[in-house]
């Protein structure tokens, strides 16, 4: 960790992980006035992680229309060069969109056997446990994205036949750069098609990362300050 670079003078992990939790420790013991506080940002964050599984869901369907090219390819004696690989991306990102969607709907395995004793153990316990979680979902999102990093400035290229257009990696490489150097992008970016980048497709594994990190320490602070989980699971009829 000590290769994070400081911002406004403090280093990165007091910003991940020490306010996150004094803010925590704000929601135990000032409950009403953070609930006041959270409740507009909570109803932003219901709708991004239904986006979220939205998203998930899409790179399924993909994953299908992928299957059934591969399908059409052989039938024809065609060839459909990195539909494999493609497919493989696609399941990364729905595994990695869906994470914080089903997070917040009850569908990740939570051992329950000790909260059912009584509801003092019951509430502690879960704190305790949202609270490890946060600070490790936390912690594996910020190597997440440190990953990108790494493979864009190795240049890490895909191992398969998998190519895709010049054009489409200047705009993500767009996103990370400021808009003065956008221009320097675009003229040394062509029409030909490429190998797939490692970074590429590691963008949804850090942006779902990144996702599950917020909704672990969103409901955390929902648990401290309504004292009861807020994470239920859905009933199947």
């Amino acid at each position: 960790m000590r290769d994070w670079q400081a911002i406004l003078g403090l280093p990165l992990w007091f910003w991940l992980f020490v306010l996150p939790t004094a803010f925590a420790i704000y929601c135990l013991f000032f409950g009403p006035s953070a609930r006041r506080l959270l409740t507009p940002v909570w109803r932003v964050l219901d709708r991004v992680y239904q986006a979220s599984g939205v998203i998930a869901a899409g790179f399924m369907v993909l994953i299908l229309a992928l299957i059934v090219g591969q399908m059409i390819a052989r039938w024809t004696d065609t060839i459909f060069p990195g539909g494999t690989e493609f497919a493989g991306y696609a399941m990364a990102c729905t595994s990695f969109f869906a994470l914080a969607y089903t997070l917040t709907h009850g569908a990740h395995i939570r051992v329950s056997i000790f909260l059912n004793m009584n509801d003092f153990l019951k509430f502690w316990l879960d704190a305790f446990a949202m609270l490890i979680s946060a600070i490790t979902a936390t912690y594996f999102a910020r190597y997440a994205v440190k990953t990108n990093f790494v493979s864009e400035m190795l240049n890490d290229r895909t191992q398969g036949l998998d190519k895709v257009p010049e054009w489409l990696l200047s705009i993500f490489a767009m996103m990370g750069q400021w808009p003065w150097n956008w221009g320097e992008t675009w003229s040394k970016t062509s029409s030909e098609m490429v190998f797939t980048p490692v970074w590429l497709p590691q963008l949804a594994m850090s942006a779902g990362a990144i996702l599950l990190a917020i909704a672990v320490w969103d409901h955390l602070f929902r648990l401290l300050i309504m004292r009861e989980t807020q994470i239920v699971r859905e009933s199947v009829e």
